[in-house]
């Protein structure tokens, strides 16, 4: 493995080159190179690492680079939008941009399949069949060299992003990401977000050493580690390493910087809490973060509230048939939504996961039918107040936000929304 780290200050561009030229310099005869990359929804410096990668291996006769939307059930990407968030210039020529495609067949390959019994093993019992390894089935294909990027920081379904989950759940299929997200929530957010090692995280390694096993090309993994101050973002580390063990390996010390940049400890629990959303979330199902990151026990007073604001958001899931699959559940807690799910046993479970993630803890009473919440979520969008209320959360007029009134005690205006996990000293 190798590494560069600058978590008090920033890594240059001459270190960044340095760790590139480093990484690759084994590879001297690579002629076709598949390059997957995270999507809009995560910030990263992929466009300072990319041309840094496209240089080398031009030098070192490279004749084709393809790139591929690790982009799980998001929205696909425009080849402008990826040429930006991989910093490609004009100069810079890739042979194809390929989003991910989870719902097509055609797309995708099986690998082969996670047994019933370590999933119920790493749930506890909650979920009890087994989990095909489906995947893009262009890792398969003829090219000489597959990197991967990917970020690390803290998330509510894996523990921490990056690593291994680039391909699974990011380049699996429509199963593999429900199931995944559904396990996760099965076991809980609180119990897996900011943890190395988890049942999440041992589902997703299990589906990936399959991938692995059928790979017949090196494979590199870059992860990022990165500071948000507006922008631009600031590099703190870069880890590479090559094969699964690789991946592992770099994961477990992106993970080590991640919890020193991503994770604030406040003193006391919060009555009520600003999370300002960046544009690169547009749709509640990514902005859906501003709640899953302040779950952690005690960080919420009972009966607060967090408040999602983003004025720009105008749908739940920029999908019709997801955002219509949300509206027909609503927001919820865990025991209401396992119960919706007897009498609509075929609905999304990565759906399902996300209601209980964005909604959080509380309980449902099966004979009266009432829910009672640890705490309130409350959109600030553009989705209007009817229609907030009728999938079970609040509404709040936008134009009425102001940050000086969140700076008193036991309030909290947290710019970058999403980001930051929060946790109570």
């Amino acid at each position: 493995m190798l590494s560069v780290e600058n978590l008090q200050g920033e890594l240059t561009n001459r270190q960044l080159e340095g760790i590139v030229k480093e990484s690759l310099k084994d590879f001297k005869s690579v002629k076709k190179v598949l390059l997957i990359h995270p999507d809009y929804t995560r910030t990263d410096f992929s466009n300072k690492l990319v041309p840094l990668i496209y240089g080398e291996l031009k030098n070192k006769g490279m004749t084709q680079i393809d790139s591929l939307n690790a982009g799980g059930t998001h929205r696909e990407m425009t080849e402008i939008e990826i040429r930006e968030k991989l910093g490609l210039s004009s100069q810079i020529n890739f042979n194809h941009f390929y989003n991910h495609k989870y719902n097509n067949p055609q797309q995708l390959i099986i690998m082969g399949e996670i047994p019933a019994s370590f999933v119920a093993e790493k749930t506890k019992g909650e979920l009890s069949q087994s989990i095909p390894v489906v995947v893009n089935k262009l890792i398969t294909e003829d090219y000489d060299l597959i990197i991967t990027l990917s970020g690390t920081l803290p998330h509510e379904a894996a523990g921490y992003a990056g690593g291994l989950k680039v391909f699974f759940p990011g380049i699996s299929g429509q199963e593999v990401i429900d199931l995944l997200h559904w396990a996760a929530v099965l076991v809980g957010i609180p119990q897996i977000i900011s943890s190395v090692d988890n049942p999440a995280r041992e589902i997703i390694n299990k589906g990936s050493s399959y991938i692995f096993d059928r790979i017949k090309v090196p494979v590199l993994s870059f992860n990022m580690v990165f500071k948000e101050k507006g922008r631009p973002v600031i590099p703190k580390g870069l880890y590479v390493g090559e094969g699964f063990n690789g991946f592992i390996e770099t994961y477990k010390q992106a993970t080590k910087a991640s919890s020193q940049l991503h994770v604030i400890y406040i003193d006391k629990p919060l009555n009520s809490v600003v999370q300002v959303i960046n544009e690169n979330y547009d749709e509640i199902w990514t902005a859906g973060k501003g709640s899953y990151k302040l779950q952690s026990p005690g960080v919420m007073a009972d009966g607060g509230e967090i408040i999602i604001y983003a004025p720009h958001i105008s749908c739940f899931h920029s999908k019709s048939e997801m955002d219509n699959a949300l509206r027909q559940i609503g927001y919820h807690c865990k025991d209401y939504v396992k119960n919706y799910l007897k009498s609509n046993p075929e609905f999304s479970r990565n759906i399902a996961a996300h209601v209980i993630g964005v909604r959080g803890a509380g309980k449902y009473d099966t004979k009266t039918g009432k829910e009672v919440f640890n705490f309130k979520v409350t959109l600030a969008t553009g989705i209007p107040k009817e229609v907030c209320e009728s999938v079970g959360l609040g509404y709040r007029y936008p134009n009425l936000i102001c940050q000086k009134d969140f700076t008193s005690p036991g309030k909290l205006w947290i710019q970058n929304g999403g980001k930051y996990l929060y946790k109570l000293k």
